[in-house]
């Protein structure tokens, strides 16, 4: 180079030093040098070949120019930059092209819109061979100068040869199959692609800036492929839960929501003879049209489902309904047969409708709906005239009234811990709780707030997008209106002091500067998150890709027992969405069926559990399903289509041959990194989530306890000894109805086999203290408790009483409270762990 320095390749540097170092070492054996100096250049020589295989691994790296660790054998093969990633497994693709995405509501689901410029480019070799064709050009030299002077004929054959021939669209980062699909192209002026505003869902994309690759599939079998398996219209659903991922959202959903509003009490107020009649949808809408009658005015309809059977929406039994326009210029969208939806509509709703409608009318009618309501969604967004306002963020009246009243909790808590009732944590854990439901009352002051507003024609904008699911997320709404709450250390801890103000009000300067944590930890979070989840798809991908469907069925008699997952009192997952699409593993009785000699069955083993047989078992009250599971397969080198169920994406029965692995591995991989990305959109809010700590039954029944140990109390009141007991509700034939797991500690108010009814609340427990309970009556007596040791005494001003804690010790004591009958013979012994409160006292009678 320029000024007598020289560039070299990283690795002649290392071999340089392992040469060098090598024939040192020859030298000085030859010469016969003390054992010292020998051992040091052996140790040199070593370090050279190390750095050499792996630099860095082992002590410092070696540095070239400007403190660069060099670049070994080993940095060349791995990461993302390595040989593996970089040449072997990931090559640069001609005919291909990257652009930024602007929103194209103009199109069908399966379309795209292509730049002109870009086609030309990416379509070049078939526009030179139809050239040739049509004998415009002899030389392919030729027929580029022609395309390059742009001339007319050269626009003509790029439309023909687009036409029909699929384009694939890639968004990164790829993190399921959905992240490439192909589309037809639709050639556009300008330099930006134009992307279906439904498929946006799958990609993860939104039009801020975001880009995507094209890529043109070239041999006949991968156009045949692109348009039988890619196309966007094929991928409706979610390969890993089967619901639709084309749903409508954001603009589409608030104008499907403001056509099937109506403010309830106003609409169930007026009588039914000063309404307009009319005989037919057509007539409702074109009176809307001609202006005679408002979107939301109530006007009696001639019933299209009277007297009909089997409809999925709709009133079979009225002659009339009570409607209004815009549900009624909502229906027309669907067939008939669908029935009339006369109700509020929101995201997950809109939903349900397209399941239905696709199990009743089929992929390609379903698709024709979808593009229809993407047009009448915006049609009607853009009519409804929504914005949002400072004024529509309406602070509730009572947030004074709740704040002041959480102030005096917080000073009778703040007065207990002076007074030593509580300890640090208790108070920590009290005020935490007391701020939470603060919060939580004032967020539920303001939805009531909102929603009286709606039900009275008064609809605000905020409202709309949050009760429609368009936009903003409860929490969100919360911060504007109602009440910031706890913010998050860096460390995860909660900080006591809540941001009493909200957005709309604004926060004071120590209020921004405490909730500038969460916003600094949302970002922070995002960017590593992601590249772990990312690593985690790799990882899943690598252990799962050889899991395929081989075989039809592997004849096993095993299975998995599933139930309805619930949290508390709420079925997070019911019972229903874990066995549809799944098959039997034991058959199903129908336990109603009360004829000993007629055992009526609902699926025999082996058998799919479809959609209309699993509402049978849920309505015979079954709670517990036993299913065939890959878990339990027994096919070699793989699972059987019977064991996996249906394939979700498609709708159809597991074929041999589905790569079934890769489908699992991405549909972790994908939402992990969603999740992630989350972190950043609520801002650092603490959760706490106020568990009640009660046990509500569902159904009426006898009360069982399996695997407990438990004591009985003076009052009579069962106390429960261990971790693992079950609380289970039978009914009289035996059948279980539901269970529950019942933590150490939890009072039972109830005797076994006692009846119990529905809604009755029959099991409490303190969720912030591990108890240790005497399973027998008798003495007490202290063992290893001594004073400054093991224990510290600290007398409590109010009650005058001494509270004993066990301490961190190190000496041979164990501190335990032994439980003496009358004759001084022990009954049992407890070892009380550091930290423990000593509630009862010496020789005290229990």
């Amino acid at each position: 180079l320029e000024g007598g320095r020289f560039a070299t390749y990283d690795l002649n540097d290392l071999y340089r030093r392992v040469i060098n170092r090598n024939n040192r070492l020859k030298n000085l054996l030859q010469m016969h040098t003390p054992e010292v100096i020998v051992r040091n250049e052996k140790r040199m020589l070593q370090e050279a070949v190390d750095a050499l295989l792996d630099n860095g691994r082992h002590g410092r790296p070696v540095t070239g120019s400007g403190n660069r660790p060099l670049k070994s054998l080993a940095d060349m093969l791995k990461g993302k930059q390595g040989r593996f990633r970089q040449n072997l497994l990931g090559k640069r693709v001609d005919y291909s092209g990257r652009s930024v995405i602007v929103v194209g509501p103009e199109l069908k689901l399966h379309q795209a819109g292509l730049p002109k410029k870009m086609a030309l480019t990416l379509f070049e070799p078939f526009i030179i061979r139809r050239m040739r064709e049509l004998g415009y050009i002899h030389t392919v030299r030729s027929a580029k100068k022609m395309i390059e002077r742009g001339e007319l004929q050269v626009w003509d054959i790029l439309d023909e040869v687009t036409k029909g021939h699929p384009i694939l669209l890639n968004r990164a980062p790829t993190l399921h199959r959905l992240s490439i699909q192909a589309f037809e192209p639709v050639l556009i002026e300008g330099n930006a692609i134009r992307l279906h505003p439904l498929v946006c869902t799958a990609y993860n994309a939104d039009f801020d800036g975001d880009q995507m690759a094209v890529h043109v599939p070239l041999s006949n079998e991968a156009q045949l492929e692109a348009s039988m398996l890619m196309l966007s219209s094929h991928n409706i659903f979610y390969p890993s839960n089967g619901k639709p991922i084309c749903t409508p959202t954001q603009d589409i959903v608030l104008g499907c929501y403001y056509l099937c509003f109506v403010p309830k009490k106003k609409f169930n107020a007026v009588e039914e003879d000063k309404l307009k009649r009319f005989n037919s949808i057509f007539d409702v809408i074109s009176s809307f049209e001609r202006g005679v009658i408002g979107i939301h005015e109530p006007v009696l309809l001639r019933n299209p489902d009277y007297g009909t059977k089997g409809r999925p929406y709709g009133d079979p039994r009225s002659k009339w309904i009570k409607t209004t326009a815009g549900r009624c210029v909502f229906n027309e969208l669907w067939p008939p047969d669908m029935g009339f939806y006369n109700d509020f509509i929101n995201k997950s709703s809109l939903g349900d409708i397209i399941s239905a409608a696709y199990a009743r009318l089929g992929r390609a009618k379903t698709v024709k709906i979808l593009d229809d309501l993407k047009d009448r969604g915006y049609f009607f967004a853009t009519r409804s005239g929504f914005s949002i306002g400072i004024t529509d963020m309406v602070i509730p009246d009572e947030k004074e009234r709740v704040l002041r009243d959480a102030e005096k909790e917080i000073e009778k808590v703040r007065k207990r811990f002076n007074d030593r009732v509580i300890t640090e944590v208790e108070r920590y854990n009290q005020s935490v709780d007391i701020w939470t439901h603060a919060g939580n009352s004032i967020a539920n002051a303001l939805f009531r707030e909102l929603q009286q507003s709606a039900e009275e024609d008064r609809l605000n904008p905020v409202w709309a997008m949050l009760d429609s699911k368009a936009r903003g997320s409860r929490d969100q709404i919360r911060q504007l209106a109602g009440m910031r709450g706890l913010m998050a250390k860096p460390s995860g801890d909660i900080i006591e002091h809540p941001i009493r103000s909200c957005f709309r009000e604004g926060l004071s300067v120590l209020e921004f500067f405490i909730s500038s944590h969460g916003a600094r930890k949302g970002l922070a979070d995002t960017a590593l998150k992601t590249a772990d989840s990312g690593y985690l798809t790799r990882k899943l991908v690598d252990v799962a890709h050889d899991v395929i469907c081989v075989e039809e069925d592997c004849h096993t008699t095993q299975g998995i027992t599933v139930s309805a997952i619930r949290e508390g009192t709420q079925d997070v997952l019911p019972l229903k969405s874990r066995i549809v699409g799944r098959f039997a593993a034991d058959d199903i009785v129908d336990p109603t069926h009360r004829d000993p000699s007629d055992t009526r069955y609902l699926v025999m083993a082996g058998e799919e559990i479809t959609s209309e047989i699993a509402d049978k078992i849920i309505d015979a009250g079954i709670e517990r399903v036993t299913i065939r599971s890959v878990l339990t397969c027994r096919s070699k080198g793989g699972v059987c289509a019977k064991c996996y169920g249906r394939n979700l994406a498609s709708d159809v029965p597991t074929r041999p041959g589905d790569a079934i692995g890769i489908i699992a591995a991405q549909s972790i991989g994908e939402p992990g990194t969603q999740l992630t990305m989350r972190t950043f959109h609520v801002g650092g809010v603490a959760h706490s989530e106020y568990k009640i700590p009660q046990i509500k039954v569902h159904h009426n029944g006898i009360l069982k306890l399996e695997d407990a140990r438990y004591v009985t109390t003076k009052d009579g009141k069962l106390v429960v000894l261990n971790k693992s007991a079950i609380l289970s509700i039978v009914d009289k034939d035996g059948i279980e109805q539901e269970s529950h797991n019942l933590v150490l500690g939890a009072i039972v108010q109830k005797d076994v086999d006692s009846e119990v009814s529905a809604g009755e609340v029959i099991c409490v427990w303190d969720p912030y203290n591990l108890p240790i309970i005497s399973e027998f009556s008798g003495t007490v007596s202290y063992i290893d408790l001594v004073e400054g040791a093991t224990t510290q005494a600290e007398i409590n001003e109010a009650t005058g009483k001494t509270a004993i804690t066990v301490l961190e010790h190190r000496e041979d004591l164990f501190p335990q409270i032994a439980i003496l009958d009358d004759d001084g013979e022990r009954l049992a012994h407890y070892n009380l762990p550091p930290g423990t409160q000593v509630m009862v006292e010496e020789g005290q009678k229990v």
